[in-house]
């Protein structure tokens, strides 16, 4: 398998390969082309984020600052907004669903590697995909590691570092985030 193939199969793949470097190359020209962009000019930050983004709802907005992985991977419901010094490591597939906020200095990743410090060494990296629903504030300089899916209806307190699934209708705080209480949906699905 090559490294790409072993990458979206979940397995452990080498960040260092050529064809892997490639995808972070293309974002990072993309993400520097929107950060260059004139923040009142909403009509061009959405037509980037439609280049970068493998799919993207109406009206999206992303603030100055903005770094991502691959962008292909990012695909995000109508309504989305991520604040300044966002960051989302994209490796694998980051599902946002409508009507979704993320604050500033905010990390979503699907990216890890091993504890083995050989492994770590030679480069290893593993990839698990990342989902939030519908309806969803992420506070700001929040964490969302990899593999874990968020229900619609959920608030993420500022500072909250995610590592397990969060389930709908809930506001959920600190390190690790747990659930603080439960909210109510007051919008017909």
């Amino acid at each position: 398998m090559t490294e790409i193939e072993k990458l979206e199969a979940g397995l452990e793949y080498d960040f260092w390969d050529d064809e892997v470097n490639a995808r972070k190359a293309n974002a990072m020209e993309l993400c520097q082309k929107l950060n260059a962009q004139d923040p009142k000019d909403e009509a061009a930050i959405a037509d980037t984020l439609r280049e970068m983004f493998g799919s993207c709802g109406e009206i999206p907005w992303v603030g100055p600052n903005f770094h991502c992985d691959n962008g292909k991977n990012i695909h995000v419901g109508k309504h989305f907004i991520a604040n300044f010094n966002v960051t989302i490591l994209d490796i694998r597939e980051v599902r946002i669903g409508n009507h979704c906020m993320i604050g500033p200095g905010t990390l979503i990743t699907t990216v890890g590697h091993p504890l083995s410090p050989m492994k770590r060494r030679n480069h290893a990296g593993i990839a698990q995909p990342v989902k939030i629903g519908d309806d969803v504030w992420i506070g700001g300089n929040c964490t969302i590691l990899p593999g874990v899916t968020i229900g619609n209806n959920v608030v993420i307190a500022a500072g909250a570092v995610v590592t397990k699934d969060v389930p709908d209708n809930c506001v959920v705080c600190g390190v690790p985030a747990r659930i603080m209480k439960q909210i109510e949906d007051d919008v017909e699905r």
